[in-house]
């Protein structure tokens, strides 16, 4: 497939996900401004540390035993995928830790990504299918674009705390 063939393919992705998100919102809840409690960006960034590793680390290679001390099965069990923010700050890691965390995963795929080769990114994905890729390279893109979604709503809470836009 060439760039452009990429490149058009993910824009009908993303369409198709944007309108699948959509499809589960009741159209009376278009104006709806939710109150507090929606999320924080403290389970924004927990989650991107959860679901870049397992959409990258875990879905190419497997589990390691030794990621545990790289990302706990309770961090990934707190923001991975079904997870939902609570605003009690006592349930979650400390900011600091919740960055060191979503670091070193991040650390850890870029390490990791030398080794990846063109066979490996075009092999299918191990369970569970997911909607958006078929292949470990599929995961891996699908992951940066994954981020884009969370930095938007991270610069969606920025906004709402009161922050002006940074450009």
């Amino acid at each position: 497939m060439s760039d452009l063939e990429n490149l058009i393919r993910d824009i009908r992705r993303a369409r198709m996900y944007t309108k699948d998100i959509l499809s589960h919102i009741d159209l009376t809840d278009w104006f709806r401004q939710p109150d507090e409690g929606v999320t924080h960006v403290a389970w924004q960034v927990g989650h991107l540390a959860a679901t870049q590793y397992a959409l990258t680390l875990k879905r190419l290679r497997g589990e390691k035993a030794d990621d545990a001390e790289m990302i706990s099965p309770e961090l990934r069990r707190l923001f991975g995928k079904g997870s939902r923010p609570v605003p009690d700050p006592g349930s979650y890691p400390t900011p600091k830790d919740l960055r060191a965390v979503f670091d070193r995963v991040h650390e850890q795929v870029l390490d990791e990504s030398s080794d990846w080769s063109k066979e490996l990114l075009d092999e299918a994905t191990s369970d569970p299918p997911h909607p958006m890729f078929k292949t470990k390279g599929g995961a891996i893109r699908w992951s940066v674009q994954h981020e884009f979604i969370h930095i938007g709503q991270i610069g969606l809470l920025r906004r709402l705390l009161g922050a002006t836009p940074l450009w």
